[in-house]
């Protein structure tokens, strides 16, 4: 829900500063949901092996360098070519890719690809939260 308000709020922003070059920047809502909903669901299941409030540095340590690189402030061009493909197996990558082909307006096959690592990386988080949480509160 705070995703959905936090997406209207940025694409009422584009438009009011006249960024939107399309129509298709309204697909930007449910793709953010669809990260918010697969980071969601991997960040419960990582919850579920945290032993301590320190454990979560660990998190960070992962979470950071994925925000940096992820193609929000740079282009994929500026890295090197093994850097390229590291960050392009990102999962906040394909958000970002998700996201910035609906606001330029552009349509193509590999959007399908980008929906599809979300929703499987969804999928496996809500497994893992699943059987952690049954191992966890079950007797």
């Amino acid at each position: 829900m705070r995703v959905g308000i936090y997406s209207v709020a940025f694409l009422s922003v584009m438009a009011g500063l006249g960024d939107v070059h399309s129509w298709m920047v309204i697909f930007c809502l449910p793709a953010a949901m669809l990260v918010s909903a697969s980071f969601s669901a991997v960040g419960i299941a990582a919850t579920t092996y945290m032993r301590t409030w320190q454990d979560f540095d660990l998190v960070m340590m992962i979470q950071m360098p994925m925000f940096l690189f992820s193609g929000v402030f740079f282009p994929l061009t500026v890295y090197p070519g093994w850097l390229q493909l590291v960050v392009s197996l990102t999962p906040l990558y394909q958000g970002v890719a998700l996201c910035r082909d609906f606001a330029l307006g552009h349509l193509h096959l590999w959007m399908l690809f980008n929906v599809a690592y979300l929703l499987i990386m969804g999928a496996i988080g809500l497994r893992i939260t699943i059987r952690r949480l049954a191992i966890l509160l079950l007797p």
